[in-house]
């Protein structure tokens, strides 16, 4: 089955801001589109504004002016659902509630040929059950666009429980051919991203529930140790906490209230308390004009040690041997088998985020996971009560001396970036083994779909096949709620390969 024939009308129904954006693609890729709203008059201004935003990209040089006028063109407000008839390819944008979807497929497939697919842009509700009122449900399929849909590239493509292979691949093929990058997935909640992404925001929610850390504290560890583009706390003040915080209702409720995905009781009370982000001015930060910009925890300049001892090679943070040798500080290493750590020179410990907590031991410090130690701006430490202001100082000094800022967070166990890329992990894995999606398109879904700086695949890859299952061991042991205990999947990826490695 090929893409969707060029001679063939397309049409958007739902004429807001995702309609616009569906239509544009659309429209900008040679489809005649005819744009259709339950509102009187509400096409015409969406195919108005549609206009004036080709205009720009003619201003901006990225559209040459007779493909606007030709785009322009082909571009059609209508006027019922009747006027429809012809079209081979119906998109609904319309709002998220089941029963209103339903009604309009239902409307829609006594208007359509038999030859017209049906798609859903739902982002939360199961298009298996809006498929359900169909009389013929296997031509109708998921086409999940981000927002802004003319920027972003990814759709994710969903097969409903009754949607045929050839209907799926008709609907992949055409997002291709609109320059999109599909991702294939089963109809499951949240489909891909907004299914994986839940600890992105749960796990930083949960830190500052802890008073582990402060918003701006934990989105820079986020942003300068994590290499994720924006923190949870800023990303969900431009998203909206009315917006996310449905999101994550909605995936909690359509997985029985699994408690891998419980929302935050401190995003509802910033729901309940009217601050919803940018959109009202307040939200996890104050966005009002004559705010002061919130600012991370950074610890003040400390001396450096003269040396370290390397007992062991570090695991996933050995590239921080090479820089603490490049900034003049000498490392001594010790053969014994005493683990993976670096011990101070006052005799404190150092020691790669694990999923314990430091109060368990006699002066650690733990340092947070990093995409690239060479690279990271920011580090987190993460200290008891009972650590010796000598470890901690030295700790501190040592990451300054590599010209890292340094923050010092609460007794978190899996601290910051450890525990959130260890649950992504879990959950594509979980994904996959379920058949939701294949690696690769979790990866690409991740990537492209909330600028992850890596696909978790990837992650994995580096960090070693057993490491995320090792650390949600640890926090399991430290929460046995179930929120932390690693999938059967993750657990048979990690026990076949310590079998492999024992056996070679």
């Amino acid at each position: 089955m090929t893409a969707h024939d060029l001679n063939s009308p397309v049409a958007v129904v739902g004429t807001g801001t995702m309609g616009q954006g569906i239509a544009q693609v659309a429209l900008v890729a040679g489809h005649l589109v005819r744009l259709y709203d339950a509102v009187p008059g509400r096409a015409r201004e969406a195919a108005a504004a549609i206009g004036a935003r080709l205009d720009r990209l003619v201003e901006k040089g990225r559209l040459a002016a007779t493909d606007r006028d030709e785009a322009r063109a082909r571009l059609e407000a209508a006027e019922s659902l009747t006027d429809l008839a012809d079209c081979t390819l119906v998109v609904e944008a319309v709002v998220e509630l089941l029963e209103v979807k339903q009604e309009l497929f239902r409307q829609l497939e006594d208007i359509v040929g038999e030859d017209c697919l049906l798609a859903t842009n739902t982002s939360s509700l199961s298009v298996t059950a809006v498929a359900g009122a169909l009389r013929n449900p296997g031509r109708f399929v998921g086409l999940h666009f981000f927002n802004p849909a003319p920027l972003l590239p990814l759709v994710e493509v969903v097969s409903g429980y009754a949607t045929d292979v050839t209907s799926a691949t008709r609907a992949y093929e055409t997002a291709r051919s609109w320059g999109k990058t599909p991702v294939a997935c089963a109809d499951t909640p949240g489909f891909i991203v907004n299914r994986i992404a839940r600890p992105f925001y749960a796990e930083a929610f949960a830190v500052y529930e802890a008073q582990g850390a402060d918003p701006a504290t934990i989105d820079a560890i986020l942003r300068g140790s994590g290499g994720f583009k924006m923190g949870a706390f800023e990303l969900t003040d431009l998203i909206g906490q009315d917006v996310n915080e449905s999101v994550t209702h909605s995936v909690w409720r359509s997985f029985f209230q699994d408690v891998r995905f419980t929302p935050s009781l401190a995003q509802r009370r910033l729901v309940e308390s009217g601050r919803l982000g940018r959109k009202t001015g307040q939200g996890w930060y104050d966005h009002r004009d004559e705010a002061e910009p919130a600012e991370p925890h950074t610890a003040e300049p400390a001396q450096p040690p003269a040396y370290v001892v390397a007992e062991g090679d570090l695991g996933p943070a050995s590239e921080l041997l090479a820089l603490i040798r490049e900034a003049g500080i000498q490392v001594r290493e010790d053969d014994e088998d005493h683990g993976s750590r670096l011990v101070l020179p006052g005799g404190g410990q150092l020691a790669l985020a694990d999923g314990q907590t430091s109060v368990e031991f006699r002066d650690v410090v733990y340092f947070d996971l990093a995409l690239d130690y060479r690279k990271a701006t920011r580090i987190a430490l993460s200290a008891c009560q009972d650590t010796s202001a000598q470890t901690m100082s030295e700790a501190i000094g040592l990451f300054q001396a590599l010209g890292k800022d340094v923050s010092v967070i609460g007794d978190v166990p899996g601290m910051i970036v450890a525990r959130t890329v260890a649950r992504i992990v879990d959950l594509a894995h979980d994904a996959v083994a379920k058949g939701v999606a294949t690696e690769e398109d979790i990866d690409t879904a991740m990537r492209l779909g909330v600028n992850y700086p890596l696909g978790p695949f990837e992650w994995c890859r580096r960090l070693g096949r057993t490491w995320a299952c090792s650390l949600l061991d640890d926090l399991h042991e430290r929460d046995p709620s179930g929120r932390y205990a690693p999938s059967l999947a993750l657990y048979r990826h990690s026990y076949a390969t310590e079998k492999r490695e024992g056996a070679s």
